[in-house]
């Protein structure tokens, strides 16, 4: 985490498996109501906590993502889910959490990152650009960087 969230007492960590039910405990209010806990299944946070982060401030969860390294393609990682709490967004959190995200994905030899959304989120296709990701319009938008 950069210099100015240390400064805010906001920490990130790992996530564990056990960290699932306190993520999917606020994605319904983070999200205004709507229930997207259906897109995080708790298999995420049991085959690939070790490249999922929680953000936290005081010891209330204020952020998350979850990724993996691709499985069947060795040089692609993937962004499943990230969340921010509406408290805490425009403050480099979510920047941040990728830019670790990164670092775990070239440490482990891994050059292209792939993430998506509902092209109707344009707040998400907009962080994508600019964190550098090339943008493809379809029925889902898909966003690629290259490490």
């Amino acid at each position: 985490m950069d210099e100015t969230l240390t400064q805010k007492n906001i920490r990130t960590r790992l996530a564990q498996p056990s960290d699932y039910e306190r993520i999917i405990s606020v994605m319904p209010s983070w999200w205004n109501g709507r229930n997207l806990t259906a897109l995080l299944p708790e298999l995420f946070l049991l085959h690939f906590y070790d490249t999922s982060f929680i953000v936290e401030q005081g010891g209330e969860l204020i952020g998350f993502l979850v990724g993996f390294m691709s499985q069947s393609r060795q040089d692609e990682a993937y962004i499943h889910f990230i969340g921010i709490h509406p408290d805490f967004r425009q403050q480099a959190i979510g920047a941040a959490l990728y830019e670790r995200f990164f670092e775990i994905c070239r440490r482990r030899g891994r050059s292209i990152v792939r993430a998506q959304t509902s092209p109707v989120n344009t707040g998400s296709v907009k962080f994508h650009a600019k964190m550098g990701f090339q943008v493809e319009y379809k029925d889902k938008v898909k966003f690629t960087k290259y490490l």
